[in-house]
C-alpha cells in the first residue's frame, strides 16, 4: 500500500509542479513573442492557473524571463555532457562537442526565440543572473584542455584561441538554424528537412576539425 504523505510535502510538490507548468508556458509565450511581445496574462491562461499565483512564483515579468533563461541555459550546458567530453580523445572530444551544439539547437528551435530576443535587449537580464554569469567558465576550460591534449598528442595545431573557437563552433551551428526561413526562401531550399540538417553538420564539422587539425608535414 503506498503510503501517505503528510500535508506539508503534498504542497511542496504540487508547488513545484505548479512552478514547472508555468516556466514551460512562459517559455513558449517568450520564444514566440519576445520579452516585449509576451503577456503574463497569456501565460498564467497557459498554464491553467490565476495570474496572482504566477506573481507569487516569480514576482514580475522580468524576474519570470530571467528564470526562464535560466532553465534555457542550464538545458544548453546539460546537453555539453562536459564528462563525457573530458573521456575521450582529443579530436573526438571536440567533434562531439560540435555535434552536441548542433543537434541541441536543431531540437530546440525555441531557445534561438528566447536568445534572439535577450539580444535584443542587449542581455540586460541575464546580467541579472549570477547562475548563468558562471555557467560558461567550465565548459571554456574544458576546451582549453581539448587543445592542449590536442597539440601535445601532435594532433592539433598551436595557438588555438578557446574563446573564439567557442564562438566558432557556435556561429557555425546557430546560424543555419536562426535564419532557417530567410535563407531557405533565397536558397529555394528546406533547409530543416532531416537530409539537409544532416549535410550541415557534417559540413560544421568538418570546418571545424580542418582547423583545428595539425597540417601534413609540420
Amino acid at each position: 500500500m503506498q503510503q501517505k504523505r503528510s500535508r506539508g510535502r503534498i504542497l511542496k510538490e504540487d508547488g513545484d509542479d505548479l512552478r514547472g507548468v508555468i516556466l514551460a508556458a512562459a517559455t513558449h509565450e517568450f520564444s514566440t513573442k519576445g520579452f516585449d511581445g509576451a503577456r503574463v496574462e497569456t501565460i498564467s491562461r497557459a498554464a491553467g492557473v490565476n495570474i496572482n499565483l504566477v506573481y507569487h512564483y516569480f514576482g514580475k515579468k522580468e524576474a519570470l524571463f530571467i528564470a526562464v533563461m535560466e532553465q534555457a541555459y542550464v538545458r544548453i550546458r546539460t546537453h555539453h555532457n562536459d564528462t563525457n567530453v573530458r573521456n575521450l580523445g582529443p579530436e573526438e572530444a571536440m567533434a562531439e562537442l560540435v555535434r552536441a551544439t548542433f543537434r541541441f539547437f536543431a531540437g530546440n528551435l525555441y531557445i534561438i526565440g528566447l536568445l534572439n530576443s535577450e539580444n535584443m535587449h542587449e542581455a540586460c537580464h541575464i546580467k541579472q543572473s549570477e547562475k548563468i554569469r558562471t555557467l560558461y567558465d567550465p565548459l571554456l576550460d574544458l576546451i582549453a584542455e581539448t587543445l592542449e591534449r590536442g597539440v601535445a598528442a601532435g594532433i592539433f595545431r598551436s595557438n588555438v584561441d578557446a574563446v573564439q573557437l567557442f564562438l566558432t563552433i557556435n556561429a557555425e551551428s546557430y546560424f543555419h538554424l536562426s535564419n532557417r526561413h530567410t535563407m531557405g526562401f533565397v536558397l529555394k531550399q528546406d533547409l530543416m528537412t532531416d537530409e539537409a540538417l544532416a549535410r550541415r553538420e557534417a559540413h560544421v564539422l568538418d570546418v571545424i576539425l580542418s582547423y583545428l587539425r595539425l597540417p601534413s608535414g609540420n
